[in-house]
């Protein structure tokens, strides 16, 4: 069975060239693996770069992009399979049903919002499947200083706290996802 992972990153065209070759290094390592991309269903920035290295090295992508979306996250006609959805709780739904696993990269508030909806969910134990936060350069830490400190403040147990993983390379982060 071909192994399916979501990937949530920022598609602002605005981010520095780092985090597009990071994309690039993730897609590319997806496909080396044979496995399928489930992301946001966008064509440019990172969502665009993870999508076409992906598609590149032989493996399929399946996007999944909002209507009000599809013009504004530029919606990618190359995807093998484009869903497209009413809401974003539409978007998130579709994409937890179709992953394996979740590998974050860097990004913004959409970006952080996935991400704490997937962990969440596993750390009350709705599902198993790995989290991952992939922060080469410490683009995460002060949300994760944010979230030790509510760990020390007690709001956040150390279940939660070990139910996402931290790796700093694309490599590292995929090799947890399997």
């Amino acid at each position: 069975m071909s192994r399916s992972v979501a990937v949530y990153c920022g598609s602002h065209t605005s981010v520095p060239r780092s985090y597009l070759d990071l994309a690039d290094e993730v897609g590319a390592g997806i496909a080396a693996r044979g496995w399928t991309l489930v992301w946001g269903g966008s064509a440019v920035s990172m969502m665009g770069s993870v999508a076409r290295a992906t598609k590149r090295g032989g493996s399929r992508t399946v996007g999944v992009i909002p209507r009000a979306l599809v013009d504004l996250e530029v919606a990618d006609p190359s995807a093998d399979e484009l869903i497209v959805v009413d809401t974003m709780r539409e978007r998130k739904r579709e994409m937890d049903d179709r992953a394996d696993a979740f590998l974050a990269l860097p990004g913004g508030l959409g970006t952080c919002e996935e991400l704490f909806e997937v962990w969440t969910s596993r750390y009350l134990g709705m599902h198993t499947k790995p989290v991952v936060l992939l922060d080469p350069d410490d683009h995460w830490s002060g949300m994760l200083t944010w979230v030790r400190e509510l760990h020390s403040r007690g709001f956040v147990n150390d279940v939660a706290l070990n139910a996402l993983t931290i790796t700093r390379t694309a490599d590292e982060a995929l090799s947890v996802c399997a």
